[in-house]
C-alpha cells in the first residue's frame, strides 16, 4: 500500500535548523496536495504549511519567513526546512499527502506516523 515516511526530526537549541523529509513510496497514480502539521502534547493538532503539485504554498502566521516547505515530485517527497526555532515550535511534526493510488478513483489523505521535534531553550 501507502507509505509516508518521515525522518529529520530531532534535538536542537533555540535558533537552530532542522530539515525534515518525507517520502511517500506504495501504488502511486498521483499526488495532489503535501504538508506538514504538527501537535503537541494536549493541544490540537494544526496546520504548518502545504504545497500544491503545482509549487504554490501555504504557511501558518507563526512560521511563516522562518519555515519552507517545497517538494521533489521526481521522488515524491516533501521537505520542511525549519529555521530560527522557537522552544514552541516543539511538537510532533505529521506529513501529509493527497493522492490516488493506482487501484482506486479518487483522492485521499494519507498520513506519516510522525517525528519528534524538540527545541531546547
Amino acid at each position: 500500500q501507502v507509505q509516508l515516511v518521515e525522518s529529520g526530526g530531532g534535538l536542537v537549541q533555540a535558533g537552530g535548523s532542522l530539515r525534515l523529509s518525507c517520502a511517500v513510496s506504495g501504488s502511486i497514480f498521483s499526488i495532489n496536495a503535501m504538508g506538514w502539521y504538527r501537535q503537541a502534547p494536549g493541544k490540537q493538532s494544526e496546520l504548518v504549511a502545504t504545497i500544491t503539485s503545482g509549487g504554490s504554498t501555504n504557511y501558518a502566521g507563526s512560521v511563516k519567513s522562518r519555515f519552507t516547505i517545497s517538494r521533489d515530485n521526481a521522488k515524491n517527497t516533501v521537505y520542511l526546512q525549519m529555521n530560527s526555532l522557537k522552544p514552541e515550535d516543539t511538537c510532533v511534526y505529521y506529513c501529509n499527502a493527497a493522492l490516488v493510488t493506482t487501484n482506486a478513483r479518487y483522492y485521499r489523505d494519507y498520513w506519516g506516523q510522525g517525528t519528534q521535534v524538540t527545541v531546547s531553550s
